[in-house]
């Protein structure tokens, strides 16, 4: 069974420069760090704008 992951401090930003933001985004998001990463470049770090482009 894989580790507990930690919540974001703040849940609606995604905070690239944070390893823990990123594998918490990445495994509730189901993307890659690449993705997630190439998402919050186009469109920010808001969680909902990031959702909505990876969802597209």
């Amino acid at each position: 069974m894989p580790p507990a992951l930690r919540p974001p401090a703040d849940p609606a930003r995604i905070n690239v420069q944070s390893s823990i933001d990123v594998n918490y985004w990445c495994q509730t998001l189901n993307c890659t760090e690449t993705r997630l990463r190439n998402a919050v470049l186009a469109v920010g770090p808001l969680v909902a704008d990031v959702r909505a482009y990876l969802n597209r």
